[in-house]
């Protein structure tokens, strides 16, 4: 570890402060609007509900651990089928389910500590579950990018996804600094102005809009009925087996960029609860689930800016931007295909994190077991496979993959033991 430019509890200066936290708010920004956009919810209340959350999982973690949280991306497809099935309220009730099993989790590891749930999610579980994510969300990226609004095929429309592909790759790629952190963003920004250029941008929201305006927050109890049925839960719950094995490398990650030990102080189950207290707070208020942002470890891990306080403020200007109208209503002026060709990249990149989780732990497809367990929950979570005893019980997709992958794991014989030197494990910053 390099010795750092402002550690943990260093208090910057105000400039310093402004600065590097717009920094943090510009890395997390592009992903964080795109699940809003493509589930049909608030770009506002995904501000609001990130800086609310990282908040809270600031205090939680006792100002020890400088994480930041954004939409994640693993509840796309639940949140669409929560949507359907019942409603956006049916969403947010199961959003706070999820953040609910965190809890547990978190209360479970703080009694009989970390070992279990290693055991219970290992690479050969989560990597192929990481790959269903991206690859299950291919057609709508792909879709996205080729289809007018009228849902026919449309060059034009495909010639600005094209452009937001080519410029997010060119700044992932090519640029340095800042710019290498931001991709998304910039991929976005370009999209946008070529969009514009094209005539396909509709400007009218915007022009509409005030520069501040109450967001659309969605209340139990006020905006809808709480109703927790089986549906739901099967919807949404078994996702945080995805999460929470993304939040435990985020930590292993964030222990070597800053040079603490995150997984023992202040502990795993802290952090946990902290990210699950987070989702909580965004499902109460209109916004999707919140995980740990690995563009921001990136950021921690460039600048050597560690501080707490840089952290918490990107949250408090997170929170700001969501009540500035004018803001939102650009978010939501950005046409379909820009996020489509931004997506083709971010969901492959998902996919691909899967199979580099595989690569890094060194799993063996040479071993039959190894080799069962991932095909198994490839084809299941991809080909969305169903199980339906009832109208009221159902499980399919990635929950189902996510399950029948744990339970292989653990029935099936040569299941490897968790090593004593797990937290000692190669975890490059993605």
């Amino acid at each position: 570890m390099n010795k750092p430019v402002l550690d943990v509890k260093d208090v910057p200066s105000f400039g310093q402060l402004v600065t590097l936290s717009l920094q943090h708010l510009f890395a997390m920004f592009g992903a964080t609007i795109l699940v809003p956009y493509l589930v049909g919810l608030s770009p506002a209340m995904a501000l609001i509900s990130s800086g609310l959350g990282t908040l809270a999982f600031l205090i939680v973690t006792k100002w020890q651990v400088p994480a930041y949280l954004g939409s994640s991306f693993a509840f796309i497809t639940p949140i669409i089928a929560a949507k359907a099935a019942g409603g956006p309220g049916a969403a947010m009730i199961g959003s706070f389910l999820a953040g609910l099993v965190y809890g547990i989790v978190a209360l479970a590891i703080k009694k009989a500590g970390y070992r279990w749930i290693m055991n219970l999610l290992p690479p050969i579980v989560v990597g192929p579950v990481i790959i269903v994510i991206g690859l299950g969300l291919a057609n709508v990226a792909v879709s996205m990018a080729m289809n007018g609004p009228d849902g026919k095929y449309s060059l034009t429309h495909f010639s600005v996804a094209v452009v937001t592909l080519a410029a997010t790759i060119m700044f992932s790629i090519l640029s340095r600094g800042m710019f290498s952190l931001v991709p998304v963003l910039m991929g976005i920004i370009v999209g946008y102005v070529y969009a514009l250029a094209v005539g396909v941008v509709d400007l009218s929201g915007v022009a509409k809009a005030k520069w501040l305006e109450m967001p659309d927050f969605l209340l139990p109890f006020v905006h809808y009925d709480v109703r927790v049925t089986l549906d739901i839960v099967l919807l949404m719950v078994p996702v945080a087996i995805v999460t929470l094995s993304e939040h435990i490398g985020h930590q292993l990650v964030l222990s070597k960029v800053v040079g603490r030990d995150y997984i023992k102080e202040p502990g795993l189950h802290r952090s946990i609860f902290g990210d699950g207290l987070a989702t909580m707070i965004s499902a109460l208020i209109g916004g999707p689930p919140k995980t740990t942002y690995g563009e921001n470890i990136g950021v921690l891990a460039i600048t050597r800016v560690y501080s707490v306080y840089v952290l918490a403020g990107a949250a408090v200007l997170a929170i700001v931007f969501g009540f500035f109208g004018k803001v939102t209503a650009i978010i939501s002026s950005i046409p379909t295909p820009v996020m489509g060709g931004v997506s083709i990249l971010l969901f492959g990149i998902i996919a691909s994190s899967g199979l580099r989780m595989l690569v890094d732990s060194k799993i063996d497809f040479g071993d039959k077991r190894n080799l069962v367990i991932s095909s198994v929950i490839l084809v299941i979570g991809i080909g969305d496979a169903v199980v339906k005893v009832s109208e009221q019980f159902e499980v399919h997709g990635m929950a189902l993959a996510a399950i029948t992958g744990i339970v292989l794991n653990l029935i099936l014989p040569g299941r490897p033991k968790v090593s004593d030197s797990v937290f000692e494990q190669k975890h490059d910053v993605a």
